[in-house]
């Protein structure tokens, strides 16, 4: 997928994020570490979201898959993280919806 498509599809993805959540998931993963859907959903829970880790599931299956900016190390326990070559582009798109 190109990088362009990526840019076009996140922007939606965040113009549609009404509580936060999938901007607050986006930053957390942009630190470089590797989750399961349990440390993301905790993660989040700390911030004061209230979801279940199956919502946590399915927001990072998406962003997997019909974003393509994350990647997954399969094991016991499926680990995800942010793919290193959209960090600069992700981080950039999430500064401005800082402001």
């Amino acid at each position: 997928m190109k990088v362009e498509e990526i840019e076009k599809r996140l922007r939606k993805y965040l113009e549609r994020d009404r509580s936060g959540i999938r901007k607050t998931l986006i930053g957390i993963l942009l630190d470089g570490n590797k989750y399961t859907t349990e440390e993301l959903h905790r993660k989040l829970s700390e911030n004061g979201y209230e979801l279940n880790p199956r919502g946590v599931s399915a927001m990072v299956g998406l962003m997997s898959a019909r974003l393509g900016i994350l990647k997954v190390e399969m094991g016991e326990k499926n680990r995800y993280y942010l793919k290193k070559e959209y960090e600069g582009l992700v981080s950039s798109i999430l500064r401005e919806y800082d402001k």
